[in-house]
């Protein structure tokens, strides 16, 4: 299965790669062309990340997005104030 974020559904996505010769109008010349053109991948920034869900500790991939925005869970390292 290919990696998609647990949280937001985030997944690679195709697009196109451009290459240009030229200098552009702005600077003086006669404007960029493009000469070719590749489909290339836009991968999402997924990190591997332990979280809680529905209780028990797991390890999923979360995009950076949903860890910034609190969507992931952590785990408690240690309960305050524990039994003594």
């Amino acid at each position: 299965m290919a990696k998609t974020c647990e949280f937001t559904g985030r997944t690679s996505a195709m697009g196109n790669q451009k290459t240009y010769r030229g200098k552009a109008k702005y600077l003086g010349g006669v404007g960029k062309k493009i000469t070719g053109i590749s489909r290339r991948k836009y991968k999402p920034n997924l990190q591997k990340v332990v979280c809680v869900i529905d209780g028990v500790k797991r390890k999923v991939w979360a995009s950076a997005a949903a860890i910034k925005s609190g969507l992931v869970v952590r785990p408690v390292k240690r309960e305050p104030f524990g039994n003594m």
